[in-house]
């Protein structure tokens, strides 16, 4: 037996986003709706940059909180369990069906650098469901103009959805899904980070009609929502890696007392995933092993349970 090694220490401070930057209620103008956004992601901004060794997990948890959202937006009803299931407990490269491909399409957002030519953008609309087009090239050369355009990186983003939608009418996820990759180039990000589509059905998209109507891309007022939106996407990103944070120094703390052989690798996929199923096999690690392991690091507070089950199970941060 060998002794797991420790991964790379957490960082000891993480960007917060501080109270007066983030709207506590309807923001009414434009002005307003710019400040917020370039104040919350100037705070995330830090935080991407660092590169923290849990990023990885954080980026696919916040591709699974979108995928929610675009679930919903599809019609379907699946939550987050339901997601998690339909991809990680399906046979090696089987088909995840149509709830899991939507998240499919976003954990390959949240995994590649931010660029995508006409052969990715029609495996991506494979995955949203969107029948077959031939606008795939056209809209890879718009993406590359807005990026390299003057525009803020929020209206930029605007622009691509609203762009889109204008297009074609039944792509509203092809548009969340673009916004967000927009938006990695304008802030040279290695990397997108899912933010956008979670505030699908928030109060920043929410018209001030009184009927609480969901502004959609192109409409007006939207440039504001996305504004609006992309601060409290931030914002919830921000908690939500002081929270991923604190679990991966547990992990970190919990590492020197494992003695399983395969371990460090099974500990390197906790901080790059969402989940790990228990049922992980490696080269070091069969799944018997496995599943003691997790279970070891669970009595230490260092993993969470995350499907409820007795069998199946999911682990992750």
């Amino acid at each position: 037996m060998i002794r797991a090694s420790q991964p790379p220490a957490v960082p000891p401070a993480l960007p917060r986003l501080p109270v007066w930057a983030q709207p506590d209620g309807p923001v009414a103008n434009d002005v307003d709706a710019a400040f917020y956004a370039g104040a919350a992601l100037g705070s995330l901004d830090g935080l991407v940059r660092s590169e923290p060794v849990w990023v990885g997990s954080w980026r696919q948890r916040l591709a699974l909180k979108c995928a929610v959202a675009a679930v919903r937006l599809a019609g379907r009803s699946e939550e987050e369990a339901a997601l998690r299931d339909a991809w990680y407990l399906r046979p090696a490269g089987g088909d995840p069906g149509p709830a899991g491909s939507i998240l499919g399409a976003w954990r390959y957002l949240a995994s590649r650098p931010p660029a995508i030519d006409a052969g990715g953008l029609e495996q991506v609309c494979e995955w949203l469901g969107l029948r077959p087009d031939d606008s795939y090239d056209r809209l890879a050369e718009t993406i590359e103009e807005l990026a390299a355009s003057d525009k803020p990186a929020p209206l930029a983003a605007a622009a691509i959805a609203s762009h889109v939608v204008a297009g074609r009418g039944d792509a509203e996820l092809l548009a969340w899904w673009l916004a967000d990759l927009v938006l990695a180039r304008k802030l040279r990000w290695s990397l997108p980070v899912p933010l956008l589509a979670a505030q699908l059905f928030s109060p920043a998209f929410r018209s001030g009609d009184g009927r609480g109507r969901r502004i959609r891309p192109g409409e007006a007022a939207f440039e504001r929502a996305v504004y609006v939106a992309f601060a409290c996407g931030a914002g919830d990103g921000l908690r939500l890696a002081l929270d991923i944070a604190r679990r991966a120094d547990r992990l970190a703390a919990a590492t020197p007392k494992l003695r399983a052989k395969g371990a460090g690798e099974a500990i390197r996929r906790l901080l790059d995933d969402d989940a790990v199923p228990s049922s992980l096999t490696t080269r070091n690690l069969s799944r018997f092993a496995a599943r003691r392991l997790f279970e070891r690091l669970q009595t230490f507070e260092a993993v969470r349970e995350l499907s409820g089950r007795t069998s199946f199970r999911l682990y992750g941060l």
